[in-house]
């Protein structure tokens, strides 16, 4: 199976800026739909961004959880191999581990049920 990889974690002062990368190990390796989790220990994995990458029409689309639109934007290169979340400015809430997902099963959104995920990085924001 094709993984996912993340990069770009680590500490940020709040009120700063981390960008996340995600690619996957195969360069032939494509999705329909990418995005990014994340969740704190003691609570519930929470939805974050994605970005539809398939052919139709919603094909560029952005989805973010509440907490982050405006803050956060995800983005694939035009390579279509990396995509990544740009996180700024950034909170202590928002630290977390991150998770990178792909192929969304029925569809694209930032909820959407995905069958690719990533190991997860972890990001620190200190206040």
């Amino acid at each position: 199976q094709v993984k996912l990889v993340e990069s770009g974690g680590g500490s940020v002062q709040a009120g700063g800026s981390l960008r996340l990368s995600c690619a996957a190990s195969e360069d032939t390796y494509s999705s329909n739909c990418w995005g990014w989790f994340r969740q704190v220990p003691g609570k519930e994995r929470e939805a974050v961004a994605a970005i539809n990458t398939g052919s139709g029409r919603a094909s560029g689309r952005t989805y973010y959880t509440d907490s982050v639109r405006g803050r956060f934007m995800i983005e694939q290169d035009n390579s279509k191999k990396v995509v990544y979340l740009q996180m700024n400015p950034v909170t202590p809430e928002d630290t977390a581990m991150y998770y990178c997902v792909a192929d969304a099963r029925f569809g694209c959104g930032v909820l959407a049920d995905f069958e690719n995920w990533g190991q997860g990085i972890s990001v620190t924001v200190t206040s």
